[in-house]
């Protein structure tokens, strides 16, 4: 289960209070102690394998500190990758498709 899923109303749905991966936009993942290597290593094959077109990894125990964005899917992979430390600005491609302030991450974490 991913940390913020970012779905356009109309998502499909798999039962009552689950999405089809098919359907999402985005997901993101925080890292934490707990859960550095799923996140790190097997969440974005996982995620790149149910279609979902971009994945949002912010590290709080990297040094330093990183967000990473991963995009277009193909066949279980993402064919793109791009990271930034923190302070820094990442575009986040489509089909959402802005550019992250992620300076906001050092404030909270």
């Amino acid at each position: 289960m991913p940390d913020l899923v970012l779905a356009p109303r109309g998502c499909p749905r798999w039962g009552e209070r689950e999405l089809l991966s098919s359907g999402l936009m985005l997901v993101a993942e925080v890292v934490s102690k707990g859960s550095a290597e799923d996140d790190r290593l097997k969440k974005p094959a996982i995620y790149a394998g149910g279609g979902v077109p971009v994945m949002l990894l912010v590290d709080p125990l990297t040094r330093p500190a990183s967000v990473t964005v991963y995009s277009d899917p193909k066949e279980g992979l993402y064919q793109v990758t791009s990271t930034v430390p923190f302070g820094r600005e990442i575009h986040v491609p489509h089909p959402i498709g802005f550019t992250l302030d992620t300076s906001v991450f050092e404030e909270v974490l």
